[in-house]
């Protein structure tokens, strides 16, 4: 929603971004543009394989689920 709201591509607020789909705002600092750039790449590469990761953990729920298995691997689930 932060993308839509933005008057321009790439702005909100004024906050100019360092990279495509940096939605910081500029209201909250949490001290990562104290950072060195070493840091935030390392910081970076550790977010995008998290979230690759979780992409494919929903894909192995959903592949088990259309297979009609997905209680033998998930526990609790309602039969």
């Amino acid at each position: 929603m932060e993308a839509a709201n933005s008057p321009a591509p790439g702005t909100y607020n004024g906050f100019e971004p360092e990279f495509m789909g940096d939605f910081r705002n500029g209201a909250l600092d949490f001290g990562w543009d104290k950072q060195s750039d070493e840091w935030k790449m390392k910081k970076r590469a550790i977010e995008l394989n998290n979230g690759r990761a979780a992409q494919m953990g929903i894909l192995g729920i959903m592949v088990h689920e259309k297979m009609g298995n997905l209680a033998d691997i998930l526990p609790f689930q309602p039969h």
